[in-house]
């Protein structure tokens, strides 16, 4: 049995169903509209079920008692879970008979939570990784399994990361689910005191602070990815930081100051006398582009402040 619904889930869906292990059915989250037209899309591992002929269930309420029912009644042996969205209660936790593990994408107890990935990535970690653990009634508590580790590049994106960890994951679930076939295998216990929260991202976090040093600055527009984004207004005009980079220059300017901008190059004052350069941004409601194409229909001189409106 399977618990899954964004792309982070579809990878370890695949090498499920392409193991010697059944996947009795999938459960994702129901579909719901995406897109300028709010057209009803299936989720990402609906798509996967749907050309692999593996049930789907999609309900509303996890306790309804005709679901719980219709779980039971796969007689499956292990449930997976990997970012389906929702917390399992007890009553479905109990159903299969070796339990619940999940796809964690962070190294426990390190991170737990809805957002591992860009919390990781907002905070400069240079190393994450996924854990696979067995589910219990506190969130990410459990006993882990097994662990994968993934180093962050200095530049990287939450997205760039969560794509490769998605990927990992799929690896270490299906090795796990390989030994608990063959019986009981080693659960570690979570060291409590050492545990970390990491709450889901909310649009309100999109502005920069451009008195945040530079450093810190590019970490959140490299966490803040794919939603909400970093976002900072240029005259005016709403824009989204896409990618940039830690200047080696210092200023003694207001921080948020454009300090050079001309060619290929937008360089703003952040806290400290720190320098970040935007290299590809996306006024709102327009594509992302690089700083050369935004220029050239800009007159930006230096002295101009950035910031929201």
């Amino acid at each position: 049995m399977y618990f899954g619904t964004p792309e982070f889930a579809v990878p370890t869906l695949r090498e499920l169903i392409r193991s010697r292990h059944q996947v009795a059915a999938l459960v994702s989250q129901p579909d719901r509209p995406k897109g300028r037209g709010h057209h009803v899309v299936p989720t990402p591992t609906k798509e996967v079920a749907l050309a692999s002929g593996v049930p789907i269930l999609q309900p509303t309420k996890l306790r309804d008692e005709g679901f719980l029912a219709a779980i039971a009644g796969y007689g499956a042996d292990l449930g997976v879970v990997a970012a389906y969205g929702r917390i399992l209660p007890d009553s479905l936790l109990a159903i299969p008979r070796l339990g619940m593990i999940n796809v964690h994408a962070s190294l426990l107890p390190k991170y737990r939570g809805a957002a591992p990935i860009h919390r990781a990535v907002i905070a400069g970690e240079e190393v994450t990784g996924v854990t696979i653990m067995r589910v219990v009634a506190e969130l990410d508590a459990g006993p882990m399994l097994a662990k994968a580790t993934r180093p962050i590049g200095t530049d990287e994106t939450s997205v760039d990361v969560e794509r490769d960890l998605a990927e990992i994951g799929a690896a270490a679930l299906v090795d796990v689910v390989e030994r608990l076939s063959q019986g009981p295998i080693e659960e570690v216990p979570q060291d409590h005191d050492r545990a970390s929260y990491a709450p889901k991202l909310e649009k309100r976090e999109s502005p920069i602070d451009w008195s945040l040093s530079a450093r810190v600055i590019h970490n959140r527009i490299r966490g803040l990815q794919p939603w909400p984004m970093a976002s900072t207004a240029v005259e005016g005009l709403r824009c989204l930081i896409h990618r940039s980079a830690q200047s080696e220059q210092v200023t003694d300017a207001r921080p948020g100051t454009i300090v050079q901008a001309g060619g290929d190059v937008l360089a703003v004052a952040a806290g400290d006398g720190s320098v970040l350069q935007v290299l590809v941004i996306q006024p709102e409601g327009r594509r992302a582009m690089t700083v050369r194409e935004f220029l050239s229909g800009r007159a930006l001189r230096p002295g101009t402040l950035l910031g929201e409106q």
